[in-house]
């Protein structure tokens, strides 16, 4: 029984490799060539968010109202679901939402835009980090356009770590989201400097737009 679990394993971590190798050669021959000024341009912007996001913790830059707005929109769209997957919700879909661009990319064979993806991902992440090592304090200005039943406005993560009693948790919680929060935000500037790379360095081959 151990061999045949062990062997399954052997061959699931064999097709992720496989899928990883494949994925990793049609950038490269996706990359072959392309037109990369503009897309230079996208990257010193995206390595500036990064730098910023790094460097200050509680950083807001103006990606962050865009984040805002699907946040608010989580709730809107998971407030069917009971309350708390309601409050959960702004959180998770303002996470989600950036992996789900990653599909869309994919689909559409824009390998340097998952560039794009991995350090808007790492934007959410760095701004839950923020409210979730606020959840004590209860320091941040909150804005939201649905109020809780008295009128105020909750705060998600204070409501949510004591419903789970994890708020003594918050900082150690936030600490890890925002560990998570800066490897996509460098992994997604690495990816970019190499498509990049790959790019300038193709240049004399037939450019595609």
């Amino acid at each position: 029984m151990g061999g045949m679990e062990s062997a399954s394993r052997t061959a699931l971590m064999q097709l992720v490799a496989d899928n990883f190798k494949g994925f990793f050669n049609d950038a490269r021959e996706w990359s072959r060539g392309r037109h990369w000024p503009m897309r230079l341009l996208l990257w010193l912007w995206l390595a500036w968010l990064a730098f910023h996001y790094t460097r200050d913790a509680a950083y807001s830059g103006l990606i962050d109202g865009l984040n805002l707005g699907v946040h608010e929109f989580g709730h809107l769209i998971c407030s069917v679901f009971g309350q708390f997957i309601n409050v959960l919700g702004g959180s998770l879909v303002q996470c989600l939402v950036p992996v789900i661009s990653f599909v869309m990319f994919y689909r559409q064979e824009d390998y340097f835009a998952f560039a794009f993806s991995l350090v808007w991902l790492g934007s959410n992440l760095h701004g839950v980090a923020r409210y979730v090592g606020d959840a004590r304090a209860l320091q941040l200005d909150l804005v939201s356009p649905f109020g809780g039943g008295d009128g105020g406005v909750i705060h998600d993560w204070n409501w949510l770590l004591a419903k789970l009693g994890w708020l003594p948790h918050d900082h150690e919680i936030a600490a890890v989201l925002r560990v998570l929060a800066i490897t996509c935000l460098w992994s997604g500037v690495a990816w970019g400097a190499y498509l990049l790379w790959r790019m300038i360095m193709t240049r004399d081959s037939t450019e595609s737009p």
